[in-house]
């Protein structure tokens, strides 16, 4: 408790000083948290391995920009799990501290450049969407796949490069100056510029959406007011419009699951935070798994073109299992068994 007492000097740094990071003082919040990472975790992983498997798999969604980003946003979600479950489980639950300040931040680093890659191509997701909706004459010159490829390539090194500040000297303990309360060795104005920075990615992801959807809503109107026929122009123009109400499902989870973490993270900025606070934080962080595991169930239900493929691989899984009974060796099992009864 000393310790943890002394720590009120934020501007501290040392091996010592993290034992008052490890808010879970008893062994029912450890088993607690330890259940919901792994849980979470090796579903999130499941789920978008999966979602991962039927885009690449189709020669049609593999070549769309649209699910290029999705296949992004899965694959940031994987590592954000994978990563986040080992270095979390590993700090609160195990709570190992014979690492370095340099492995805790190349850890913290990945957890960040995993979320932040994920904020992201849902944001190129919307802003995909916003074309396709906006300009849809010009949808497929100004969105090919290699552009696609080159902003997911530009997302990714920005995210790496933002996250990796930290690492590479933008912390508390070579600065030395005001310590984040709720992650050892981050700088305070550090953590106040990343939650920025995610929070005008979600803004620009709302403003996209919000006219997405206007702009949906204004063509539906017009094809009821004017009884405009169905044809191939509208077809697509529908398919648009249900991937943009996925995706805007999406986003409302993003939201709902982010939002505790977001507001705690603002609010230690300004008020010095109790470890109740610090325990409600380290739960509601689960919530990202918990986001990100919902993601790929969205895409499921609601994409056609995924929903169709998942079909397909359950059917073909099917008949494999299938095949062994109707093979003939399992025929003159079964007509040898039926002579000696």
């Amino acid at each position: 408790m000393d310790i943890c007492k002394t720590h009120e000097n934020t501007s501290k740094c040392s091996m010592h000083s993290m034992e008052c990071f490890k808010v879970l003082s008893t062994q029912a919040q450890k088993i607690s948290i330890a259940t919901l990472c792994i849980l979470f975790g090796t579903l999130c992983v499941v789920e978008n391995s999966l979602v991962l498997y039927l885009i690449f798999s189709s020669p049609r969604t593999r070549k769309k920009p649209s699910y290029i980003f999705i296949s992004s946003l899965a694959l940031a979600d994987i590592l954000a799990s994978i990563i986040f479950v080992s270095s979390f489980v590993n700090f609160h639950v195990i709570s190992e501290t014979n690492f370095s300040k340099e492995t805790f931040l190349l850890q913290l680093g990945g957890v960040n450049t995993s979320f932040s890659t994920s904020v992201s191509s849902l944001l190129l997701t919307a802003l995909d969407r916003y074309i396709s909706i906006v300009r849809p004459s010009e949808y497929k010159l100004l969105m090919t796949r290699k552009r696609a490829w080159v902003a997911l390539g530009v997302v990714w090194v920005m995210c790496t490069t933002i996250a990796s500040l930290p690492l590479l000297g933008w912390n508390c303990c070579t600065l030395n100056s005001t310590c984040s309360e709720l992650f050892p060795f981050v700088d305070e104005n550090y953590l106040s510029s990343w939650v920025c920075v995610v929070l005008v990615l979600l803004g620009c992801i709302v403003y996209a959406y919000t006219h997405v959807l206007w702009r949906a809503r204004q063509h539906v109107a017009y094809m009821k007011k004017h009884q405009v026929q169905v044809g191939r122009q509208n077809t697509r123009m529908r398919m648009d419009i249900m991937l943009a109400k996925t995706l805007v499902m999406v986003l409302t989870v993003l939201v709902l699951c982010w939002s505790p973490v977001l507001i705690l993270m603002i609010y230690s900025t300004f008020v010095r935070l109790s470890d109740r606070l610090r325990k409600v934080f380290a739960f509601c962080s689960t919530l990202c798994l918990l986001n990100s595991m919902v993601n790929p169930v969205i895409y499921a239900l609601r994409s056609k073109e995924l929903y169709s493929s998942l079909r397909m691989v359950f059917s073909k899984f099917r008949r494999q299992l299938k095949a062994p009974e109707n093979s003939p060796e399992a025929e003159s099992t079964h007509k040898s068994s039926m002579i000696e009864t």
